[in-house]
């Protein structure tokens, strides 16, 4: 999820020592946990207690930061739990957010995330756990905060001083950042109050730490009932170590994000639920497909939420962002639906049961494709088309692009060249509209055939996903017979296969791309505004008998003839 030319991080680099990260306290951050002892005390009187448990270096069985005595405390006596850890991580410096892939979860989310655990347990009101609940980058403990409310409204009917010292059994909470897991347990610690003020005088204890500083995807003994979270994102390098460990999850490049989620799906105990809020990466690229493989044989999807305002989460990333349960107990059907203040029903599909990418509708009316789509026996590969993306990143060679022609230079094809479906010069390109070629750029660069291309990202408020554009032999010979492509642009290409033709032609495949329901199959398919070789490769399509007809249709009767293969045979 990394963007173009962010730097790529090892995986033991990115997970900040503890040193590391209590250096990095300063300023604003500092100033914000030096609010927490005023705030505590507030809440603690609150509840009816007194004396040394206004106190939170004594009440909370947690390592205060250093220095918090230095500073002036920002003011947060009015604030909620869910308010300070958005404050705490607002407080960080934009390069230490970007760097470690911290972001917060907001409240809804976060009690959104453990009702669909609950739901995948089967579950249906709050009880005390019989099993452990863990969130390996807790933060400052948002995802754990729903989960120890329920926890302890059910178990401290019984023994209100019993609940509270079992505890950490049950609810555990992960962060290699000090000062974060410091303001997890005083947060989770607050929600604890008053079950400690029932408790008789002569049992009251300090309250427990639930969160301990250490490295999330670091291997734990013990299984857990649930796996909850919202983990750190970004591009990262595994050591040889790390990839041995992960080998059944990563397939290339490795993302944090998808290592947590692996992680968790191995400490599940046999009744277990991962739930998670991730990006929609996964259900489709290439680099996950070991780890949707690894998910339908340990804990098959239950359901998904996608997120549609995602005010806070993920923020400056262009994938759709979701919620998502696995459960360990197989279900053979998986619930689809949107979150945007409200939860709106989408479909119910079967569950995925293997690594290709998986077809999701996003909305009610784009169910029936997706549904016909899933079972379709043939996909774009394997009707005879192969899909690469552009070769030539300009950024790279900038010193080789020219305004103007010579015998040395080709000319390039943008992604802007091809909006509204037909090849141009975009006068905005023009300035870089040559390539001096050098060393191996005519075997590797240079497209000297006719193509498709299509454009790999498109902008969300776009009318259409799949934008391209048919580059025919007249073209070509119009550009001088060579071009090079740019690599934000996808060129669709016959395999290279004597034996086989394409089982449908460039002209039917350009008119079957420009209709609005291999759009919305594609929409099912691809998480993100950008629209990648593999994905295109996957766009599933019918029989070979089916495609055959569609040649000779014309106009209107073509496009009821692709809207009809992609409606379920029930309807």
């Amino acid at each position: 999820m990394t963007a173009p030319g962010e730097p790529v991080r090892s995986a033991r680099t990115n997970r900040t020592s503890a040193v590391d990260a209590d250096e990095a306290i300063a300023g604003t951050t500092l100033s914000v946990l030096a609010g927490m002892p005023e705030w505590w005390a507030r809440r603690a009187a609150a509840a009816g207690l007194t004396g040394r448990w206004l106190e939170v270096g004594w009440a909370v069985s947690a390592q205060m930061p250093d220095g918090l005595d230095c500073v002036r405390p920002t003011n947060l006596t009015d604030r909620s739990a869910a308010e300070i850890g958005d404050a705490y991580t607002a407080s960080l410096n934009t390069t230490e957010r970007a760097r470690h892939g911290r972001h917060y979860t907001p409240a809804p989310l976060a009690g959104e995330l453990w009702a669909m655990a609950k739901r995948a347990l089967g579950w249906k009101r709050p009880q005390a756990l019989h099993g452990v609940v863990r969130d390996r980058a807790c933060g400052a403990g948002a995802l754990l905060l729903p989960v120890l409310r329920d926890h302890l409204g059910a178990a401290a009917k019984v023994d209100a001083q019993l609940a509270l010292a079992g505890l950490p059994n049950h609810i555990v909470g992960i962060d290699n950042d000090p000062a974060a897991a410091w303001l997890a347990n005083v947060l989770l610690a607050a929600e604890m109050l008053p079950v400690l003020a029932r408790t008789e005088r002569a049992r009251r204890r300090p309250l427990p730490a639930l969160v301990a500083v250490a490295d999330g995807l670091a291997e734990i003994e013990g299984q857990s009932l649930v796996e909850i979270m919202n983990p750190p994102y970004g591009r990262v390098k595994l050591e040889d170590t790390e990839r041995m460990r992960f080998a059944d999850y990563v397939y290339g490049h490795a993302n944090l994000y998808g290592l947590f989620m692996a992680a968790g799906l191995e400490a599940l105990q046999g009744d277990g639920v991962l739930a998670a809020l991730v990006p929609t990466s996964f259900l489709t690229g290439r680099y996950f497909e070991k780890l949707r493989d690894a998910i339908t044989k340990r804990a098959p999807l239950r359901a998904i939420e996608f997120v549609e305002d995602r005010d806070g989460a993920f923020e400056g990333v262009l994938q759709e962002t979701c919620l998502a349960s696995f459960s360990r107990t197989r279900p053979r059907r998986a619930s689809i639906s949107t979150l945007n203040g409200h939860v709106t029903d989408v479909a119910m599909v079967s569950t995925p049961r293997s690594a290709t990418p998986w077809l999701l509708p996003r909305r009610s009316d784009d169910a029936p494709v997706a549904v016909a789509a899933a079972t379709m026996p043939l996909t774009l590969a394997t009707a005879g088309w192969r899909v690469s993306t552009g070769p030539l990143v300009w950024n790279r060679r900038k010193g080789d692009l020219r305004a103007a022609s010579s015998d040395r230079t080709v000319p390039i094809l943008w992604a802007a060249d091809i909006d509204g479906g037909t090849v141009h010069r975009d006068p905005a390109r023009d300035d870089m509209r040559y390539l001096v070629l050098r060393g191996d750029d005519e075997r590797v660069l240079v497209l000297a055939e006719p193509a498709i291309l299509v454009q790999r990202t498109t902008a969300p408020e776009q009318s259409r996903r799949l934008v391209f554009a048919p580059l025919t032999r007249e073209l070509l010979d119009g550009w001088g017979g060579r071009v090079v492509v740019e690599n934000h642009v996808n060129v669709v290409r016959p395999a290279a296969t004597p034996l086989f033709e394409p089982l449908l032609d460039a002209t039917t495949l350009g008119r079957l791309f420009a209709t609005m329901t291999i759009d919305r199959v594609l929409r099912c398919l691809t998480g993100s505004v950008a629209v990648s070789a593999y994905e295109l490769e996957s766009l599933p399509l019918p029989s070979a008998d089916a495609i055959a007809t569609w040649a000779a249709l014309g106009g209107s009767a073509f496009e009821r003839a692709i809207s009809a293969a992609y409606r379920p045979a029930s309807q």
